[in-house]
Formats: C-alpha cells, sequence, structure tokens
C-alpha cells in the first residue's frame, strides 16, 4: 500500500509540511499560554509585596511590646492554607515566627490533655506562630473519619471556647481563618495532584477519601462555626478558588487584627465582602441553604 503523500506548503520559497507546521503552532501555543501565566503569577506576586512588608512592621511590634499572636489555618483539604502560609511567611523575621503542622498523636500523647501538644508549640513574648491545622482537627477530619470517640468530640466542642476565651485574656492575639472552597475545585486541585509529579506527595488517603465524604465535612462545619464562633475568639472564613485573592485577603486580615506602628496609608486595607466574611455570617448562608436545598451545600 502506497504511503499517503504528505501535504507541504511554500513559505518564503521554502515547502514546508503542514503537519510540521500544525505542531510548530502547537508547541508556539503553549509556550505563550506558559509565558502568560508566568507573567501573571508575577503581577500576583507583586501585588502581595507591599503587605508583606507591612507584616514585617507588624513583626516588630509584636516583639517590641512582648506581644503573642497564634494564627490557626483551618479548611478543607487542597482548599489552599499551606500555599498562602508560604506567602504569609516569606519575607517575615524567621527568629520571630514558627510554622507548626503536627501529624497524627504518637500513644503517649493520647494519654495527656488533648491541649498539651499544641501548648508545648505556643508562642513566646513577640512570636508568631502559625498552626497548618490545630486543635480543630478534633471538629472536623478526627469526627469524620472515627479517630476519636463521641465523648471525645462532645467534650472538645464544649470546652475549646473556654480555652480560647483564657488564651485571649492572657493577651494572645488569636485569628482563626476557615478556608472554604467549593466541591468542584477541590475535585480539580485533587486531579491535579495526580498528574503533576511535583504535586504528588500532597495526596492522602484521606484526600482521595475528602470528595465522598463531602457532606459530612460539611455537617461538622457547620457544628464548629456554630459552637465554637464567639465574640472572643471568633471565625473568619475565606473563600479560596481564587488561590491569589484569598492569600492577599489573608494579608489583610493579619493585618488588621494589630493596630501597629509606621503603618502605611498608600495600601488598601478594606476586605472584599466576597471572600472574606464572618463565621456568623457564614452560618446564616448555611441555613438559608438548607432552607433552600434541604441540605448544606458547601
Amino acid at each position: 500500500m502506497e504511503q499517503e503523500e504528505q501535504k507541504t506548503i511554500n513559505i518564503d520559497g521554502e515547502e514546508v509540511s503542514l503537519d510540521a507546521l500544525i505542531n510548530s503552532y502547537k508547541q508556539n501555543k503553549g509556550l505563550k499560554h506558559e509565558e502568560k501565566k508566568a507573567v501573571t503569577k508575577r503581577r500576583q506576586e507583586q501585588e502581595l509585596k507591599p503587605y508583606q512588608a507591612e507584616l514585617i512592621k507588624l513583626q516588630k511590634h509584636l516583639e517590641e511590646h512582648g506581644k503573642k499572636m497564634i494564627i490557626l489555618f483551618e479548611g478543607r483539604d487542597a482548599a489552599g492554607k499551606g500555599g498562602t502560609i508560604r506567602r504569609v511567611t516569606r519575607y517575615m523575621n524567621e527568629k520571630h515566627y514558627r510554622v507548626v503542622a503536627l501529624g497524627k498523636p504518637t500513644e503517649e500523647q493520647k494519654t495527656q490533655w488533648f491541649y498539651q501538644k499544641y501548648v508545648q508549640h505556643f508562642p513566646r513574648a513577640g512570636e508568631i506562630v502559625l498552626f497548618d491545622r490545630s486543635w480543630y482537627n478534633r471538629a472536623m477530619v478526627e469526627p469524620v473519619f472515627g479517630f476519636c470517640t463521641e465523648k471525645e468530640y462532645e467534650d472538645f466542642m464544649k470546652g475549646v471556647k473556654g480555652f480560647e476565651k483564657d488564651l485571649v485574656r492572657q493577651g494572645i492575639i488569636l485569628i482563626k481563618l476557615y478556608f472554604s472552597v467549593t466541591k468542584e475545585e477541590q475535585a480539580r486541585r485533587f486531579e491535579r495532584r495526580k498528574t503533576d509529579p511535583l504535586r504528588q506527595w500532597k495526596l492522602s488517603e484521606i484526600d482521595v477519601q475528602a470528595q465522598e465524604r463531602w457532606d459530612d465535612f460539611t455537617n461538622t462545619k457547620y457544628k464548629m462555626l456554630k459552637q465554637t464562633h464567639s465574640f472572643t475568639s471568633p471565625w473568619t472564613v475565606v473563600r479560596s478558588n481564587d488561590k491569589h485573592l484569598a492569600r492577599l485577603e489573608v494579608l489583610k486580615v493579619i493585618l488588621n487584627s494589630v493596630d501597629y506602628e509606621d503603618r502605611s496609608e498608600e495600601l488598601d486595607y478594606s476586605l472584599n465582602q466576597d471572600i472574606v466574611i464572618s463565621g456568623a455570617r457564614e452560618l446564616e448562608n448555611m441555613e438559608a441553604q438548607r432552607t433552600q436545598n434541604g441540605k448544606f451545600i458547601g
């Protein structure tokens, strides 16, 4: 069987195969797409820098006044907590902050007071500690996957407000952030983790089940907000489908939590109400969803 004659086209007196032309076009299109993404990313990182510079001033204020700050980063898997923590700490003084991400408790820790493993990582004077997941594991992950008993869960939910009230009374600045991502966006991020070798390490067995147990997590989220949002230690909910906007708004939330010296008057510290909402408002939204749809959406 004779091979089909390859189609060519004359470009500036040179015969070029149509297949080669198509492949060249696809490659150039891909390169342009990557270049556009890189430009966008650079622009976004530049947009964060003025606020990151303000965080250095905030750190200095905490150090000079002996203040302590704890920031909790909570939310579903792939909601953007880790990436936001990296942007928050990128230019901060390493001597005055720590990121704490604890694994599952040891056998010894299981016999201790529940908060003990967290308290030992609390900040000293002039320091910020950022918890990448915190004691609120007991309010979200543990009950969904059966990692705690019903009594352990109920004891935590009854006692955590008092625990946090004591922290605030003793002068700790406590910021509780809950990152809220849609089911569709979480699925897209999980799929990327499966195919991207640089992100595969992030994918765990619990991640695989996160989509299947979406409604369970949503129900525990509602109970958590309902019982642990308070005047002294409120929740701030961050819509994190758009990672960049979520990171920018979190920087503002942190900066707005402290009246520090030499604050730049040129920056806009107002919060985007489409991205950042209070825990109380999120509860209202969820209750409205339940009324309209018969269940919580997310």
